[in-house]
């Protein structure tokens, strides 16, 4: 069956990174847009990063910016989120999804994604 498994996530202290992983399995991983969300209590999902599955074109939320890099590994099955200069605000819970053959102009659309993880709770302290 398909699964997404988030891992990587922790607290830190802001201006510390974390390396999200999001390692699939049950689907054919490189024909899959893949994108990254958060959450945090009571507050929407929302949009952090995305990269395509053909030309791995990246995509990011204006908030993450220069401080963010998602990266993907086609031959482990796995996507990546660098997470640098993190701030108080990036608190949430992330969240992997898939999206089968998106292009970059789908990737904020959360409901083009057909499969997501349990996520990975990432806290910063101020």
């Amino acid at each position: 069956q398909v699964q997404l498994q988030e891992s990587g996530g922790g607290l830190v202290l802001a201006g510390g990174s974390l390396r999200l992983s999001c390692a699939a399995s049950g689907f054919t991983f490189s024909n899959y847009a893949m994108g990254w969300f958060r959450q945090a209590p009571g507050e929407e999902r929302e949009f952090v990063s995305g990269i395509t599955w053909s030309t791995s074109t990246t995509d990011y939320a204006d908030s993450v910016k220069g401080r963010f890099t998602i990266s993907r590994d086609n031959a482990k099955n796995t996507v990546y989120l660098q997470m640098n200069s993190l701030k108080p605000e990036d608190t949430a819970v992330y969240y992997c999804a898939a999206a089968s053959r998106i292009n970059v102009f789908g990737l904020r659309r959360r409901n083009v994604y057909s499969y997501w993880g349990q996520g990975t709770q990432v806290t910063v302290s101020s």
